[in-house]
C-alpha cells in the first residue's frame, strides 16, 4: 500500500514555481509603481510650467513702466528688470521689482518690495529648472518689419513683447537640446 502525500521533487517543483510567480508578481507591482512615480513627477513638471507660464503673463500684463513707476525697464540678453503690480496673499496688489535671469540650473524672478519705508523683503522664485541657458529678445514695431533686438533700456517705455528662449538638455544620456519659445505680450508701451 502507497502512503498518500507529495514526494521532495513534488515539493521542489511546487516552491519553483511558486517563486517564480512571485517574482513576476514583484516585478510586474514595482513597474505599475514606478510608472506610477514617473507620471505624478511628469505631471508636478507640467504644473510648475503652467503656474510660471500664468506667473509671467501676469507679471508683464501688469509691467509698470513710466515717469512714476519703481524704476526703468532694464532688458538684456541674459536678465531682464522691470517694476510690476504683483497679487500678495491677501489679495491685494503691491509694485514689486523683478529681475528674471538664469540662476545656476534654474530660470529665476527675483522679487523685491519697491515701496518707500517699506522692509525691502525679498523673495526668489523658480520659474524653470534643468535649463543651460535662457536668453531674452524685445519686439521693437509690429508689422511686416518686424525687429527683434537683444537690449532694451529705457525709462520711459517697455517693447511691446518679449521672447524668452529656455535651453534645456534632455538628461538620460541623451545628448539632443531643446528649446522653449515663450511669448508674452506688454499691455503698453508707457
Amino acid at each position: 500500500m502507497r502512503a498518500r502525500g507529495f514526494t521532495l521533487v513534488e515539493v521542489l517543483v511546487a516552491l519553483t514555481i511558486s517563486g517564480v510567480v512571485v517574482l513576476l508578481a514583484h516585478q510586474l507591482f514595482s513597474g505599475v509603481a514606478d510608472g506610477s512615480r514617473s507620471l505624478v513627477a511628469a505631471r508636478l513638471q507640467l504644473d510648475r510650467s503652467a503656474n510660471a507660464r500664468r506667473w509671467l503673463a501676469a507679471a508683464l500684463l501688469s509691467l509698470d513702466v513710466g515717469q512714476d513707476s519703481a524704476g526703468p525697464f532694464e532688458g538684456r540678453a541674459d536678465r531682464v528688470r522691470f517694476a510690476t503690480w504683483l497679487q500678495t496673499e491677501n489679495g491685494w496688489f503691491e509694485r514689486r521689482q523683478v529681475v528674471l535671469q538664469r540662476d545656476g540650473g534654474n530660470m529665476t524672478a527675483q522679487l523685491a518690495s519697491t515701496e518707500q519705508g517699506a522692509a525691502r523683503d525679498s523673495s526668489d522664485l523658480r520659474l524653470a529648472d534643468s535649463i543651460s541657458d535662457v536668453a531674452f529678445d524685445y519686439l521693437l514695431e509690429p508689422g511686416a518689419e518686424t525687429r527683434w533686438v537683444r537690449e532694451w533700456i529705457s525709462p520711459v517705455s517697455a517693447p511691446l513683447a518679449i521672447r524668452i528662449r529656455v535651453t534645456r538638455e534632455r538628461g538620460n544620456g541623451d545628448p539632443k537640446i531643446v528649446v522653449d519659445t515663450l511669448l508674452f505680450l506688454i499691455k503698453e508701451r508707457g
